[in-house]
């Protein structure tokens, strides 16, 4: 499969390293790619639109005007049209403008409207990569879901040795291929996701519930659906920005709602993933009107709620794959992996609270996987959307008799 027939917008801005897009864009047409470059105002010192529009047999565009055919060049249909949108070489101006939202050129239009994955290639001098200010920007863009193509080491413009380099266009290809060939590795599975915080009435006004924002479950939601999976999802109540028209979606409260939600579909899936933060227990029962403050103390008994996961795990069948999470403050891996068992899962993934940039409504986060058959993978401090990636790579390398 390749890069045939994938339409690829490729930004190039204001860099020396200018003259690899070159390269990057002979080598994507050599793959089979489509490709529509955008230049910045700043890139045209660098390389002849002439140059690019050759090797990419397509007009090089750099700003808002009419083409030869009295059409004005329209970002939101550029943003649209394209599988993926990369930045080769991006300069430390464009990362700030892009971090910021602003718009000041067709290129950065284009970026805000275009609804693929965006890839970025920096290249600045080694002073500059390692800024606070630019550091800040690169971690802004992979908190929106962008990928990071790190820069390499080496000899600089500036005659310094060091990190500044952009990638070689040969690893970017590399990295492409990799990227589209599991684009849709999940194509025909039908996936269940519980996701976000559960709420347990105390009241009409009240309830008992916990800090989760659901970030990370529905990052694993979009990655299932841009890996070609057919998904259902069964959210708590979430204060994030969701697109529910791309799933089978159902909005539940409590964890008794959120466990008959997830039985009615329980046989029909592949794989069901328990990524909700499920309140343990309940009160045992619930006023029918607002509670009035009265005395110092109020007592409130509580019940245990249904274990949704392993009231599941007892109906799992044999072709299905059971993914749980656990979050722990301490003994993390060995009650993660008792979980593994008594649950029945496949596999576990566990947050813990101890990680600085891993929790509750951050955008990144840091997992240990295990698998039933003994498996350990630890991964960095990540956006959620990369972790998302990483857990997906484990569930079908372990159900790689099920998945194609």
């Amino acid at each position: 499969m390749g890069l045939a027939g994938k339409r690829i917008l490729l930004g190039i801005t204001g860099s020396i390293a200018a003259y690899k897009s070159a390269f990057l864009t002979r080598l994507l047409i050599k793959e089979g790619a489509e490709v529509q470059i955008i230049m910045s105002t700043s890139a045209l010192d660098f390389i002849s639109p002439l140059t690019l529009a050759t090797l990419s047999k397509r007009p090089v565009l750099h700003e808002f005007q009419k083409d030869e055919t009295g059409v004005w060049n329209n970002h939101v249909e550029l943003g649209l049209w394209a599988d993926l949108m990369i930045f080769a070489p991006l300069s430390a101006n464009t990362l700030a403008k892009m971090a910021n939202g602003q718009c000041d050129n067709l290129l950065l239009a284009t970026y805000l409207s275009a609804r693929c994955p965006v890839w970025f290639a920096p290249a600045m001098d080694l002073d500059m990569y390692q800024h606070p200010a630019v550091r800040k920007n690169i971690q802004t863009l992979q908190s929106f879901g962008h990928k990071l193509l790190d820069a390499e080491s080496g000899e600089l413009a500036s005659g310094l040795s060091g990190q500044g380099r952009m990638m070689e266009p040969e690893s970017i290809i590399d990295e492409l291929k990799q990227f589209f060939e599991k684009e849709q590795d999940f194509k025909g599975k039908k996936v269940g996701l519980t996701m976000g915080p559960t709420q347990e009435a105390l009241d009409p006004v009240r309830f008992i519930s916990n800090h989760s924002s659901g970030k990370m479950g529905y990052a694993l939601a979009e990655a299932l659906i841009e890996r070609g999976a057919e998904v259902w999802v069964i959210s708590g109540p979430v204060s994030i920005p969701v697109n529910k028209e791309k799933f089978h979606w159902e909005d539940v409260h409590s964890a008794q709602e959120m466990f008959q939600a997830a039985k009615a579909v329980h046989t029909q899936l592949d794989v069901m993933i328990f990524a909700a933060a499920v309140a343990d227990y309940a009160p045992a029962s619930v006023a029918s009107e607002k509670i009035k403050k009265q005395g110092e103390f109020l007592e409130i008994q509580l019940k245990k709620n249904v274990d949704i996961a392993q009231e599941l795990g007892k109906l799992k069948k044999p072709n299905q794959l059971h993914v749980g999470f656990a979050l722990e403050t301490v003994n993390e891996e060995e009650n993660a992996q008792e979980k593994l068992s008594r649950k029945n899962f496949d596999l576990i993934v566990l947050n813990s609270m101890k990680e600085k940039g891993a929790g509750f409504r951050l955008d990144t986060n840091r997992v240990t996987i295990f698998s039933k058959g003994g498996q350990k993978v630890v991964s960095e401090i990540a956006p959620k959307k990369e972790i998302a990636g990483l857990i997906l790579d484990e569930i079908k390398r372990e159900s790689s008799w099920t998945l194609v």
